[in-house]
């Protein structure tokens, strides 16, 4: 059953504009997309979820399923798993947390069309077909 084993622990980063939070202890997610625990190391830097600050957009998504937003995060820029996999953990993380269906669904389909190109895994050197 897939679920968050830690709370989310994090402070303001103030002072830098793409990274606005840092986690202050691991956050764990055990994942059945997955098929592992995911555990988001303290010291991460996160801009939570990017939501465009349109007004009906951002009234729909902006501020939801931050924890499963930390784990996405993560996933993307890690490069521990392939950018498809990364997203469906993302929608089964915000499912865990009480998320509901539709707005999973539009959050998923925002990061699939526009998350391509915050997906980096060369900057790791970390092969993402490898995934884990």
């Amino acid at each position: 059953m897939s679920r968050f084993l830690t709370p989310l622990d994090m402070r303001d980063n103030e002072g830098v504009a793409d990274e606005k939070w840092i986690l202050l202890a691991p956050l764990m997610y055990e994942s059945d997309v997955a098929g592992r625990v995911i555990t988001v190391p303290a010291g991460f830097p996160t801009d939570l979820a990017s939501v465009p600050r349109l007004p009906i957009v951002y009234g729909l998504c902006g501020g939801v399923a931050r924890r499963a937003a930390v784990v996405h995060d993560y996933l993307y820029t890690s490069g521990r798993a392939s950018r498809s996999v990364a997203d469906a953990v993302f929608r089964e993380a915000s499912a865990a947390i009480g998320v509901p269906a539709w707005r999973r669904w539009l959050m998923w389909a925002g990061v699939r069309v526009g998350g391509s190109s915050h997906y980096a895994p060369e900057r790791t050197g970390v092969d993402p077909a490898i995934e884990w």
